[in-house]
């Protein structure tokens, strides 16, 4: 009997409850804060620290009952990723991000949202 816990695979996107039909990677921040090493000539002098932005990146399957106005339209949306691994990231006051471009070849459109707050629950 194996032990192996699944950390990688299928993954569930909901858009203020409405699930979409997900078609690739999903990517979520593990880190909010991003820490730089300042350098001198005496070595390392300490580190500088900037803030990134909670998001949710994916790519879905451009069904015929995609929600495209509702992604469009709305900037307090609420957008949970379920991981593969059982963990779920929420990004609340969400808005979609630039552009989101179908790919009539494959049938895909890849999605950015941006938000206010965004963590694991």
């Amino acid at each position: 009997m194996s032990n192996t816990l699944r950390i990688a695979g299928t993954c569930y996107i909901k858009v203020d409850g409405t699930q979409l039909d997900v078609n690739g990677s999903v990517e979520v921040p593990l880190n909010l804060k991003v820490r730089e090493s300042i350098m001198s000539t005496q070595g390392n002098s300490g580190y500088k620290e900037t803030l990134r932005a909670p998001f949710v990146k994916l790519t879905a399957n451009f069904t015929r009952d995609f929600p495209f106005e509702t992604l469009s339209e709305n900037d307090n949306m609420t957008i949970t990723a379920e991981l593969a691994n059982g963990s779920v990231y929420v990004l609340s006051q969400a808005w979609l991000e630039g552009e989101a471009d179908i790919n009539a070849s494959d049938g895909t459109v890849s999605l950015e949202f941006r938000g206010k707050n965004g963590g694991f629950n």
